[in-house]
């Protein structure tokens, strides 16, 4: 059974910009190497020539799973998503109530995660957490350090 994923625009577009990457300029690369490795003479004893194979199943396995990833995106209208709870694309600001640090979130699909510019994945601990939070609920989170507790102070999109 395949997993839907959901995505932003932003988000949408690069993974479609490195697929046609894979398949524009890196498929034909490894062609490349598999030809010019195989003109060097015996296949049977080509180390070359087996590289190449391996690096070209492995550039195919990636590109099939792209491919299976893209079937399964959905685009999300942020527009259209209920601001009155903590769901995916929704940015959340929270407070560690241990130490008062607060803390701005926007939770995205797994492939798009990237914390150093604020987004963690709804697949997350923090993640799963904070979905379906509202304004003024506490989330404990189990981390491997023990359970950590945030109120929600703000969510928008």
């Amino acid at each position: 059974m395949s997993k839907v994923s959901y995505y932003t625009a932003e988000g949408l577009k690069k993974l479609r910009d490195e697929l046609n990457q894979l398949k524009d300029i890196e498929r034909p690369k490894a062609s490349q190497a598999i030809a010019e490795a195989r003109d060097k003479g015996d296949l049977s004893e080509n180390a070359e020539y087996d590289a190449a194979k391996e690096a070209q199943g492995l550039l195919e396995l990636k590109i099939s799973k792209m491919e299976a990833t893209l079937s399964n995106a959905r685009l999300i209208d942020e527009s259209q998503l209920d601001t009155s709870k903590v769901l995916i694309h929704s940015t959340v600001k929270i407070k560690n109530q241990t130490n008062g640090a607060e803390m701005t979130y926007k939770l995205v699909a797994q492939s798009e995660a990237d914390l150093k510019t604020g987004k963690i994945s709804v697949d997350s601990p923090i993640g799963k957490g904070l979905l379906g939070k509202s304004i003024g609920d506490v989330a404990e989170i189990q981390v491997p350090n023990g359970t950590m507790k945030f109120d929600i102070v703000e969510i928008s999109r």
